[in-house]
This record gives structure tokens, sequence and C-alpha cells, in this order.
């Protein structure tokens, strides 16, 4: 059996996955196919570069379940984690990277290392021989989409995903607009001051919402059924569900104060979260848009703050594609009917960097495994890496399956906690505190990675 590991796609599962392998001795090809093909959301042929968000949200280990997993992937020697770690910016409690020098070191590091070497061109079939990794993400091209549609024997679920604009800072006007993170959360200054806010009166709010309620849109092409995924919605479709439902959401006033007017309590507040490491550009969080772009100027322009806002990105919108994972790969996240092939990352149905990274990292592992003969224990249900695992490949139902963010809810139940809200910071603790025991268990039985 050759002892080379190719994988297609190099965002953030494929990147990981390669990075895995790489340090346990294995040859790994990475295939990509930017920057020859493009997307509609790349920018660059960097590996492992940040479409959406800069972020990959909470950094928080004991009380929250992605915080958790950026542990675990830092205890398995992540090099997503490792380079989000060198390039972090403030964002309170979350873990914010300088996307571009991020990308940029992720693919500095893979091709620096003995073990990797890099294709650049596009797979438009499924390999049928050899070990493979399909990690090509929620936009895996339109050759390779009809192939996998044509080996499963099933239709491609997909749903779409939204983009959200990003602001040159020195167009905000600062005598408007404050900078302060929700509750102060944060253990310096600058991590306390990481968002900046724009307040809204209740009737530059009401305002607002007719405005984007009426904002011409991006409608979907004429075939085009899927839907949104829930974690990432455009404003217009949270506005249509209710005209409180952003208050309640990303422009939620609670936690703030502002610094201008302290004795005034804002309706709403528009926050910005910093995208780079020299603070010139704020991106605006949950504020992903199927706007039309000179829709887009004209509705964010009312916000408070940003009447004068130049743009770096306009928001958009794209169709992202997922396979039924539960009905089609096994527990080692192998292609039932061609078991050469393991899925990861966003195209087996997780949601979010972090966790296409952890399937990445899961998958590198399992491959290695595979290759060298080892006997791998399945990943402890009770882990982060563990609780994803077992929902994509047989724990969700396959009939209404989804795109999921890893959650508490995916965990087995622990015994002798209270139940509901009041018990719910001794049980998160539970959860972190039984998982990191677990995870570092099932990393101390495997053998250690070659230097």
């Amino acid at each position: 059996m050759t002892h080379t590991l190719n994988i297609i796609g190099g965002g953030m599962a494929g990147s990981e996955a390669a990075w895995q392998a790489a340090n346990a001795g294995i040859n790994v090809v990475i295939h990509e196919m930017r920057p020859k093909v493009a997307t509609f959301a790349h920018r660059t042929g960097n590996l492992g570069e940040m479409v959406c968000s800069n972020s990959f949200r909470s950094d928080d280990s004991e009380q929250n379940a992605v915080g958790l997993l950026h542990w675990e992937m830092r205890a398995a020697g992540g090099l997503i984690m490792e380079m989000a770690n060198k390039h972090k910016i403030p964002a309170g409690g979350a873990l914010a990277v300088d996307r571009d020098p991020f990308a940029e070191s992720v693919t500095a590091a893979l091709k620096a290392h003995p073990n990797v070497s890099v294709s650049y061109e596009e797979i438009t079939e499924l390999p049928t021989d050899g070990l493979w990794i399909v990690a090509t993400g929620p936009l895996t091209s339109g050759n390779l989409a009809t192939a996998i549609q044509k080996q499963t024997g099933a239709e491609a679920l997909a749903f779409f995903d939204a983009i959200a604009p990003i602001i040159y800072h020195e167009s905000i006007n600062m005598d408007v607009a404050w900078m302060q993170s929700r509750y102060d959360k944060g253990e310096t200054v600058e991590e306390q001051t990481a968002y900046l806010n724009c307040p809204m009166t209740k009737d530059q709010y009401e305002a607002f919402i007719d405005a984007l309620l009426a904002a011409e849109k991006t409608e979907f092409k004429e075939g085009e059924t899927a839907g949104y995924f829930d974690g990432c919605l455009p404003i217009e479709v949270m506005a249509e569900r209710g005209r409180e439902t952003l208050r309640w959401g990303p422009m939620k006033p609670v936690g703030l104060t502002n610094s201008h007017d302290p004795e005034t309590k804002a309706h709403a507040v528009v926050q910005l979260r910093r995208d780079n490491a020299l603070g010139t550009l704020y991106n605006i969080v949950g504020f992903q848009t199927k706007m039309k772009y000179g829709a887009q100027k004209t509705v964010l322009q009312m916000i408070p703050g940003l009447e004068d806002a130049e743009f770096a990105r306009l928001g958009g919108i794209h169709r992202n594609t997922f396979i039924n994972s539960p009905t089609l790969l096994d527990h080692e996240m192998r292609l039932r009917s061609q078991p050469n092939l393991r899925f990861a990352g966003q195209i087996t149905g997780v949601e979010g960097y972090v966790e296409s990274a952890a399937m990445g990292l899961l998958a590198g592992r399992m491959a290695v495994a595979e290759l060298t003969g080892q006997t791998l224990d399945p990943v402890p249900h009770t882990t982060a890496m563990g609780a994803l695992v077992t929902h994509i490949t047989g724990g969700a139902d396959a009939k209404t399956f989804q795109p999921m963010n890893v959650n508490f809810g995916l965990f087995p139940p622990l015994e002798g906690v209270k139940s509901g809200r009041r018990g719910r910071k001794e049980r998160y603790k539970g959860y972190t505190d039984r998982a990191k025991i677990d995870w570092q268990a099932w990393l101390s039985q495997q053998e250690q990675p070659a230097a």
C-alpha cells in the first residue's frame, strides 16, 4: 500500500488534514484548484483562506463548545489553531484573526513541510485508486459535485450562505460610534474595547427596518430551491421574520453603554469587529446580506456613524453544497460506496471554520492509521470532536439533515448535574472537564507523530 495521501481542497479542512498526516510521516499531495479556477467568494490562491467572517468564535474552553473544540485542536498540534494564535487580533472573548497573514502563514507552513506538496489543478472526477480526502468545502466545483452526485446516487443537498460587508475604519464617524466589547468582556483594555458600536434610536431602527425590507435583493435563479443555514441568515431574512428579530440578534443593545451619551440607552446597536491587525478594516458583525450592491450602500449608510462609510468589500450570497453524510459516510468518514475516499470539512455538513478544520484533523489522523496499518479507537462521543463526527456519521436524522455548528446539545448527558438554565454553568464545565480528559486519553493511545 502506498504511503501517499491525496487531499482535494486546500481550505480549513484540507490544510489541517495535510498537517496532521505530514507530521505523522505520510507524504501528502494537496490538490487545490485556486487560483486557476476561481470561486465566487475566494480572493486568492492561499491555503486556509477565510471567505466570510474572520472569527473562529468563542475561545472559552470551559463554558463554550466551540472554545472546547479550539482546546482539542491545540492539544492535537493543530495547524489552524497555531496560526490563529499567531495572528490573533482583539475580539473580546472571541478568537479573531488578521485574515490575510493567517492564510499566508498556513500556506507557508504547509509548503515548507518536507512531506507536503501542492498541485494546482481542478479534480473533476472521484479517484478510484489510492487513499483520498475530499475536502472541497461548500464551494465544490460543478464538475466534481456532479461526479459526487453520480457516485452517491443521491441529489447533493445545498443551502445558501451570505457574506457581511467590510468597511474602512477611517470612514466611520467616531463622534457617534464608540469602542466597547459587550459587557466589557476580555482580560485587557484592548479586548474590552475590541468592538466598534453604532447606536440607534427607536425611530432610526424602524426606518432602517423599512429600508431593509424594501431594498432590492439578489433573487434565486430558476431551479435553486435551497434554504439558508440558520447560523448565517441574511439580515433581510431575519427582518422578514419580524421587526424585532434583529434587535434580539446581531443588533441587541444589551451590555453596552454609549461613552458619548452614557445616560441614554440605545434602542439597537450595530457592532463592527476589527478585520485586520492594523485596525484599518472592520466587518459588520452578523450583517450577512443578499441586498444588491447599490442598495447595500444606501441602507447601511443609514446606520448612525456609518453615514459616510466606504466599503472595502460589499456583502454577497452564494450557494453552498454538502452531502447527506449520515446516509453516505461510515464512522471513519469514508464513503460507503467507495471507501478509498474520505470526506471532511463543510461538505460533510458541519458548519463553521473551526468545525471544518476539526473534521479535517480527524480525517487526517484516520487516514494515517489506515495507511500505516494501525487500529484507531473511535473518537470518544464525550469530546467536541467525537460529538461532531458522531452527528454527521449517523447521529443526525438523515431526513432532516442540515449544517450544524458544534454545541453541547450533541454531547451525551451528564449525570448528577442540574438541568435547565440555572444549572447551565456547572453542566457546561462538566462537559468540558470530561471532554478534555477523554480527548487527551484518545491522543495518548496513538503513536507519537514523526519529527
